[in-house]
């Protein structure tokens, strides 16, 4: 092919990697929001088989993947794919393992390098389809890559070698409770005062959710870590996935994090934007032994990409040099974007405005609620958290956005539960037309909380239960209830957001606060796997009742656009970002879909009212399940 002259017009997309819990992928977006070339992994785990014998074949590539031990991967063949065929499932009978692994009850770890890898992976099948779709002599505009974001999965702890970049130990992901005796002596341990000005401080409860219980256990537990630790040389890099990334993917070397990684660690005081030394002193971390990154905003330009080595970090998987030549052709790109996975969707989803709150349905369930440039503790069982901070936006725009957080523990992972322990379906898309073979519960309650009950009730000795089963009780009854349970969940967050904010907790009966200074919230936006499911909105929008309706993403891809936006906000300089401001973005992503992807309350509000009356019954009987066992 003759190469292209140097002055012919190019469209500028933004690269984003998207780290989740049990997947990796890259997706190149166009200005509108198109996706221009897109590729995932989706992991395998030590608690699964290889993937040959899944039901879902044909929707996912089976080819030889990263995990294959000593054989090429990157090759053109490998991963020139179509836009339409971008999955792989690793291979979990390989030599090296999968990426996510069990290796106790209640352990969650994951492979610190795998993940980078996996992540170079995707970006370098983005970067063929991109050359493929350039090549096409009927396509007159070309794409170029201009800046890259990053979104991942929050509270996971990593701790590398300062001199070698090589993880010191498996990571400890944000699902991982092996911390729950240190958090249960501290909690134990801390009088009333010094928990309430720790919450003010970090907006978090004391939890194994976050990174600094995480930290604690690595130094008492891992002989090697904590020998590093008490050597007092300083070779221990802390990170949670975004720095690790930046750390491995930028020349420079930028030791960084965002605020809204770093307001998740529980190391962070929110006032400040910075580390705070009495929460060190809390936890007994000496930060003259453990490197900590830099706490810097969601957009800006953190480092210029450089392809990392990953032979030099242990990984011994052949990388052909027609991936390296790809990953040359964006070196030097700015990688200017970075948010958590949740802010990362408030972002997706645009809920930029103070007031505006979205829903993310995956494994668990996420409802974040933007309080603006006010930091609101929460009495209620609700998290403070960053949503995000643009700061090369005018006014208000540019400075740190808070977001009122709450989390359902189980979500998506109810559906299944119901397809592999209790096998009511084949596939998790029979959930919705399973549930909606009977109009109600039929007096079934579902409290969903196999690992606890999250916000607002934040309850570790509560177990999974449902009450109300007569032998008129079917499968659909389960199924719906079980819905419900997640749904129940959100409107419960709500209620508790809305009290934070100065509301009535009956704003679902009459109006919630002010989304703008001139109109009320009346839209939730929701986005995730659930959402995919008409059935679960609508119980979603019953359960709400008529002064919220439920709006569904137009943009499946939330979590990694939110990125891209950020990046896309990212350079000073407003003629060169891909969008100038947060109207720009506005125009831009929103589609045309109008209300089809909107769906309102039809349950009369008494049936409403008495089915929360009898949800509130289930949770205070579920309650102190463990705790009422330990007493026996």
């Amino acid at each position: 092919m003759p190469r292209r002259s140097s002055n012919a017009p190019s469209n500028p997309v933004v690269a984003t990697i998207d780290i989740g819990t049990t997947s990796a992928r890259c997706i190149l977006f166009a200005k509108d929001g198109t996706e221009v070339a897109k590729h995932q992994i989706e992991y395998s785990t030590s608690a699964s088989e290889a993937p040959e014998t899944s039901s879902n074949t044909d929707q996912y590539r089976r080819r030889s993947s990263l995990m294959r031990h000593n054989e090429p991967i990157f090759t053109a063949e490998g991963v020139a794919i179509s836009i339409t065929d971008n999955v792989e499932i690793e291979n979990n009978a390989a030599s090296l393992g999968p990426t996510l692994r069990f290796p106790q009850p209640g352990w969650v770890e994951c492979m610190p390098v795998h993940i980078l890898a996996n992540a170079v992976e995707c970006l370098v099948a983005c970067l063929i389809t991109l050359r493929k779709i350039n090549q096409n002599p009927d396509i007159k505009i070309k794409y170029k890559v201009k800046c890259i974001g990053i979104a991942n999965m929050r509270e996971t702890t990593l701790i590398w070698h300062r001199k070698t970049g090589k993880p010191l130990c498996n990571g400890i992901t944000w699902t991982d409770t092996r911390t729950a005796q240190i958090v249960e002596h501290l909690e134990h341990m801390t009088d009333k005062e010094t928990k309430e000005a720790l919450h003010s401080k970090t907006g978090l409860p004391l939890s194994t959710y976050f990174s600094a219980a995480k930290v604690r256990w690595l130094l008492d537990n891992d002989d090697q870590i904590r020998e590093e630790y008490e050597s007092g040389e300083g070779n221990l890099m802390f990170g949670t996935v975004d720095t690790w990334l930046i750390y491995h993917l930028t020349k420079e070397r930028s030791y960084v994090t965002d605020v809204t990684n770093a307001s998740r660690t529980s190391f962070m005081n929110l006032e400040t934007h910075d580390y705070d030394d009495e929460l060190f002193e809390f936890w007994g971390i000496d930060r003259d032994k453990i490197h900590f990154p830099k706490i810097v905003s969601s957009s800006e330009h953190y480092g210029s990409f450089a392809a990392p080595n990953l032979s030099h970090l242990g990984f011994h998987n052949k990388i052909t040099q027609d991936a390296y030549d790809m990953l040359k052709t964006i070196y030097n790109v700015p990688i200017c974007g970075c948010l958590g996975d949740q802010s990362a969707s408030l972002v997706g989803q645009m809920a930029v405005k103070p007031g505006s709150a979205k829903c993310t349905y995956g494994t668990g369930c996420f409802l974040l609620y933007n309080t603006g440039t006010r930091k609101l503790v929460s009495d209620h069982g609700a998290l403070t958290t960053f949503g995000f901070w643009f700061p090369h936006l005018d006014g208000d725009d540019g400075e740190p956005h808070f977001a009122l957080e709450g989390s359902v523990a189980v979500a998506g992972s109810i559906i299944q539960w119901l397809r592999d322990n209790l096998k009511l379906i084949d596939n998790a898309k029979d959930i919705g037309p399973l549930a909606s073979q009977v109009d109600n519960s039929g007096g079934v309650v579902f409290i969903p909380a196999f690992s606890g009950l999250y916000a607002p009730y934040w309850d570790r000795g509560a177990r999974g239960t449902i009450f109300g089963m007569t032998q008129y009780t079917s499968s659909s009854h389960i199924a719906r209830a079980a819905l419900e349970g997640v749904c129940f969940q959100v409107r419960a967050i709500l209620r508790a957001m809305s009290e934070d904010a100065g509301g009535s907790k009956d704003f679902l009966e009459e109006a919630m606060t002010t989304q703008s200074e001139k109109s009320p919230l009346s839209t939730l936006a929701v986005d995730g796997g659930m959402s995919k499911a008409d059935e679960v909105l609508q119980i979603q929008a019953d359960i709400l009742g008529p002064c919220v309706s439920v709006k569904r993403a137009e943009n499946a891809e939330c979590t990694a656009l939110g990125a891209a936006i950020a990046a896309g906000l990212g350079l000073k300089d407003p003629n060169e970002r891909l969008w100038k401001n947060f109207d720009d973005v506005i125009e831009s992503l929103s589609g045309k879909d109008g209300d089809a992807n909107v769906f309102k309350a039809k349950l009369p509000d008494a049936d409403r009212r008495k089915n929360w009356k009898r949800w509130e019954k289930a949770i205070e009987r579920a309650r102190g399940w463990l705790d009422e066992d330990r007493d026996d």
